[in-house]
């Protein structure tokens, strides 16, 4: 017979592949994150948008009025290049001369072929081929923005009309570059601060955004909570109120429905107490006589008294049920002394031979409770363990692991040597009328799904909580631990 369990449950490629995929999907952002995004996206947008309008508005002003000033500079300076060498002892020498008087700095002259500049840093090699034959070959004036030692720098020539004449100007724009330089930095810095307050704005509106949703959210908890009248507050929002109006009448309805659910429980408890009655009063009258009877009538009354006392059982059960659902539960609470107070429920309860064993600070410890509730909570862990446990079972009162000081806590552990509770069940089974995958397989009918879902309830009104676990030394069974406030006593 071949095994073929490994092949059958091993994965195959495609599976693999499927969810390594799905392993590398990235999770959805929320909506509070997504608003701000939105937000935070379209201020850099616009920003940016805005920016690059601007720069572009800035460059072509301050390029536009650098070439009208350049070109109306550079014809004024011809027009005295063209009185020099139009005078009657024309020399380029003296127009340098006369130039270089009047403050121009850069500039170059060709008369009959001839280049003279006004510098070393600022001849005819700087001057384009193109521009040089568009002024001295074609005579129309043009300019032409070049880079000289670097910087850039527009070249303004204008043919004179002294024959074989022409006049050239450097007019430079490093100005201009570094004033669009400062544009450019403060708009990129006007931008992040935009951005940044498009941000805040997107934290303030999604904040505002997710608002309602954060109280529908704390309602929905409330509600679960068992605080069935919850409301949301009615707003004159259009939208919202769509979503609140729609809230309220889902929470009407499952109040109306717990609450006809809680009185059919109470009614029903309620109206079957005293036929209850009545049958457990004639078992007794019964039993009085029980000796009387043949044996398989004996059987039978025997059956007859433990269904009773089940049902007695399930009908009190039944009331707690409904009185909690009704809020009807009012503690008495009352300062108990922890290892004392096990030690008597222990002995009140269906096994009162169970072992008890307590911590030597466990004795010191105090609580507040209702002495009546708790005592049902331990008879409903031992009555558990009895029925599932497969033995007798054991109970520790100690504190807390890892308790620091101050003591706040006080564990009550229930210990059985049963099958244990499997983890997919060990919240399952404290929910009413759940019995949990074991129940089925039980050869009594012992058990409606009440006991611990009863003790839950108890101890949630206590400020404690309870869980179930493995065994801590390894065996076999199920570790029930109730947590309860609790304070030490002082000598």
């Amino acid at each position: 017979m071949t095994d073929t369990t490994a092949a059958t449950v091993r994965p195959t490629r495609t599976q693999r592949l499927t969810r390594a995929l799905a392993e590398l999907q990235p999770r959805r952002v929320g909506l509070r994150t997504r608003v701000l995004l939105m937000f935070a996206f379209g201020a850099l947008f616009l920003s940016g948008f805005l920016a690059a309008a601007a720069y572009s508005f800035a460059r072509s002003s301050l390029v536009n009025q650098r070439d009208r000033s350049g070109i109306e500079q550079a014809y004024r300076d011809a027009q005295v290049v063209q009185n020099e060498l139009s005078s009657n002892n024309p020399s380029a020498t003296n127009a340098v001369q006369r130039l270089q008087a009047l403050g121009v700095a850069r500039f170059v002259i060709n008369y009959r072929s001839a280049w003279n500049a006004s510098s070393a840093k600022y001849t005819s090699d700087q001057i384009p081929a193109s521009l040089q034959t568009r002024v001295l070959t074609d005579g129309q004036p043009s300019r032409m923005i070049t880079t000289v030692a670097g910087q850039p720098v527009l070249v303004v020539g204008i043919p004179l009309t002294v024959t074989e004449a022409a006049y050239f100007e450097f007019v430079p724009m490093d100005d201009v570059d570094s004033t669009l330089r400062s544009v450019l930095f403060s708009l990129l810095f006007a931008g992040i601060i935009t951005t940044v307050a498009g941000g805040g704005l997107g934290t303030l509106v999604a904040s505002r955004a997710v608002r309602p949703l954060g109280d529908a959210a704390q309602a929905a908890k409330a509600i679960a909570g068992g605080r069935l009248d919850t409301r949301l507050a009615p707003t004159d929002d259009r939208d919202l109120s769509i979503l609140s109006n729609a809230f309220n009448d889902m929470a009407a309805a499952l109040q109306a429905r717990v609450e006809r659910d809680a009185r059919f429980a109470s009614d029903v408890s309620h109206e079957l107490r005293s036929p209850l009655m009545t049958l457990a009063a004639s078992v007794e009258v019964m039993k009085a006589r029980r000796d009387e009877m043949p044996e398989r009538a004996q059987a039978a009354l025997d059956l007859l008294v433990a269904d009773v006392t089940r049902f007695q059982g399930l009908v009190e059960d039944l009331l707690e049920i409904s009185r909690f659902d009704a809020g009807a539960i009012r503690l008495n609470l009352e300062e108990l002394l922890v290892a004392e107070f096990v030690r008597n429920a222990v002995a009140v309860s269906t096994a009162p031979a169970t072992p008890v064993a307590v911590t030597e600070r466990g004795e010191r410890v105090l609580i507040q409770g209702d002495r009546r509730r708790l005592a049902r909570v331990v008879a409903n862990l031992i009555d558990n363990a009895r029925l599932h446990g497969g033995g007798p079972a054991e109970i520790t009162v100690t504190e807390p692991e890892g308790e620091g000081e101050p003591l706040g806590h006080v564990w009550i552990i229930v210990e059985d040597h049963g099958p244990g509770v499997p983890e997919e069940e060990r919240n399952l089974i404290f929910e009413r009328f759940a019995r949990g995958a074991v129940a089925g397989r039980r050869s009594t009918s012992d058990g409606a799904g009440l006991g611990l879902s009863l003790v839950d309830e108890h101890v949630r009104m206590h400020g404690g909580r309870v869980w179930v676990e493995d065994r801590l030394d390894g065996e076999p069974g199920a570790r029930f631990v109730l947590e309860l406030p609790a304070e030490e006593l002082t000598e």
